[in-house]
């Protein structure tokens, strides 16, 4: 690898419909990547040039990334898009210690052990992409840990954002309403008035004011627009959201 010519990029659980999404847009764009998942796809990863298999909540994970690195003779990191995360869906009453735990150190552990990790590797231009989610600004009953867990990222995203402008590196975070991934597809079981899973998914978008539910490359063009220098150069310490319109609407109406 010619890192002196490819742009390079760091993306945790890029075997996810939003991490595999946006692998394939940064490689279209000509950009080396590095995808990280804690099992090995069922399917090829097409966009991902490398693929460390690990929990990126544990520190053997990025202490792999760091050698990988190393190894690599990788100097320069352009990109980290923070994207691994997990999902219960119990109400706050329901969800154990164990289970709060697990998803806090797996959506926001995980965002600091990466970023201390690739940030030194970053410099002048290079940029952080958390992905949170609509639920951290806007959310709905059974999904307590879930959202918790992504409203502390966006107050971890401001303050990196801070941190790091000093270096030249920005740091923002995309908020994905519903968007057509296993992760949501699996998370409707909370809500048995929809009926079957095609049923829930056609009432989201019907209570969608675009009238539909997302896909994981609109999402992963915004992520590669606040990723790229030469698209967000202004941009820190902000958060882009992804939704339809969802979080406009008053719930009174």
């Amino acid at each position: 690898m010619n890192t002196e010519i490819q742009r390079v990029v760091v993306i945790t659980g890029a075997a996810g419909g939003i991490g595999r999404a946006t692998a394939d847009i940064f490689s279209r764009n000509g950009w080396y990547v590095i995808g990280m998942d804690r099992q090995e796809p069922k399917q090829e990863l097409s966009g991902v040039s490398e693929l460390l298999i690990g929990d990126v909540s544990g520190p053997s994970t990025i202490e792999a990334l760091r050698d990988f690195l190393r190894d690599h003779n990788i100097e320069r990191v352009d990109a980290l898009v923070n994207n691994a995360a997990m999902q219960i869906n119990k109400r706050l009453m329901d969800t154990t210690a164990a289970e709060w735990d697990q998803v806090m150190t797996n959506n926001v552990r995980s965002v600091a052990l990466a970023s201390q990790t690739v940030v030194p590797y970053l410099g002048e231009g290079g940029a952080v992409v958390n992905i949170s989610s609509v639920h951290a600004v806007a959310t709905s009953k059974g999904i307590a840990a879930y959202a918790s867990s992504k409203g502390a990222l966006l107050a971890l995203t401001r303050a990196m954002a801070l941190e790091f402008a000093e270096a030249g590196v920005r740091v923002n975070a995309v908020l994905p309403g519903a968007v057509d991934t296993q992760m949501l597809r699996e998370g409707l079981g909370r809500r048995p008035e929809d009926g079957d899973q095609e049923e829930a998914i056609r009432a989201l978008g019907v209570r969608t004011p675009l009238g539909r539910v997302g896909n994981p490359h609109e999402v992963g063009e915004a992520i590669y627009f606040l990723a790229d220098s030469q698209r967000s150069s202004f941009i820190t310490g902000q958060a882009l959201v992804v939704d339809g319109g969802a979080t406009t609407r008053l719930s009174t109406e």
